[in-house]
C-alpha cells in the first residue's frame, strides 16, 4: 500500500488550509483527487479526537453561540425525498465559541429544529 510522506502530506494540507480547491491543490501538489479526500477525512477524523480528549473543562467567561447554513448536494427546495434519505437537502452547523480565545468550544451538525439547537 502506497502512502503519502510526511512533506508531501503537509504541503496538501497546507494549500488547503488556504482555501483552494480540492481539484487545484491536486494541481498544484500532484497528488489525486482522491487521496485528497481521503487524506482530509483522516485529518477530520484526527482533529475530533483531538478535540473531544483535550477541549474539557474550559472556564469561559462569553460563549457565543450561532448557526451556519450550508446543503449538501442541493438546497432542500430542490432536492427529491429519496435524495434527503440519503442526506441530501440543507445542513446545519451550531457553534458554541469563546468569545475572548475564540477557540471553538462545541459543535455539531444537523437541521434547524429543537432537537439539534
Amino acid at each position: 500500500m502506497n502512502r503519502l510522506k510526511l512533506d508531501k502530506r503537509t504541503q496538501v494540507i497546507t494549500v488547503l488550509v488556504e482555501g483552494t480547491s480540492i481539484n487545484a491543490t491536486s494541481r498544484i501538489t500532484g497528488v489525486a483527487k482522491h487521496t485528497i479526500l481521503k487524506l482530509l477525512k483522516d485529518m477530520g477524523c484526527a482533529a475530533v479526537t483531538y478535540h473531544d480528549a483535550h477541549v474539557r473543562n474550559l472556564h469561559v467567561r462569553r460563549l457565543q453561540c450561532d448557526e451556519i447554513w450550508a446543503f449538501v448536494g442541493a438546497k432542500m427546495k430542490n432536492t427529491s425525498a429519496e435524495k434527503i434519505e440519503q442526506g441530501w437537502g440543507d445542513v446545519w452547523t451550531w457553534t458554541a465559541i469563546d468569545a475572548d480565545t475564540k477557540l471553538i468550544v462545541s459543535y455539531t451538525l444537523g437541521q434547524r429544529n429543537a432537537g439539534t439547537a
